[in-house]
């Protein structure tokens, strides 16, 4: 059997939070929360959505590690490449790796202008990101899951 939308909501939140009542309330179960979220807890159907979405987390986490990885560590050689090549398009430029490259400007004057990311922000965040640090801040990914199960609860109730 498929789970309601309440269910769903719930199952999102307990995953980021690991409180099941406030879970339940945020669902919007209302004063029923303080009785549903620990019962929610017992089905079996719902444990299995939670350690799904605890797995999405999980991987996403691993991903978002990689990410910063890349920006921190990462070779610049295609943007420098891309950069002393004369103004004609280069030939495999969709293969160049540019990562690195938070934006591309063709000046007036003529030329190209490259940015890269900051390395200093992405070892910073890797380190709050490995060391255990303050996740919320490291990670707006689950402030932005928390939105938009607020709104789809919303959406639902219109």
């Amino acid at each position: 059997m498929a789970l309601e939308e309440k269910e769903k909501l719930f199952c999102l939140f307990f995953s980021l939070t690991r409180d099941a009542r406030a879970s339940a309330a945020k669902a919007g179960y209302g004063i029923k929360s303080r009785k549903a979220g620990p019962a929610m807890l017992e089905r079996k159907d719902i444990k299995k959505e939670i350690e799904r979405l605890d797995k999405l987390r999980s991987i996403n986490r691993d991903e978002i590690i990689a990410g910063y990885r890349q920006l921190a560590f990462g070779n610049i050689s295609d943007a420098v490449r891309l950069a002393y090549s004369d103004d004609k398009p280069m030939l495999g430029a969709e293969k160049l790796d540019l990562f690195n490259v938070s934006e591309i400007k063709r000046p007036k004057g003529g030329g190209l202008e490259i940015k890269f990311f900051d390395r200093l922000k992405a070892l910073e965040h890797l380190e709050q990101l490995c060391s255990g640090g303050d996740e919320d801040s490291a990670l707006p990914f689950y402030k932005a899951l928390e939105n938009s199960a607020a709104k789809m609860r919303k959406d639902k109730l219109e």
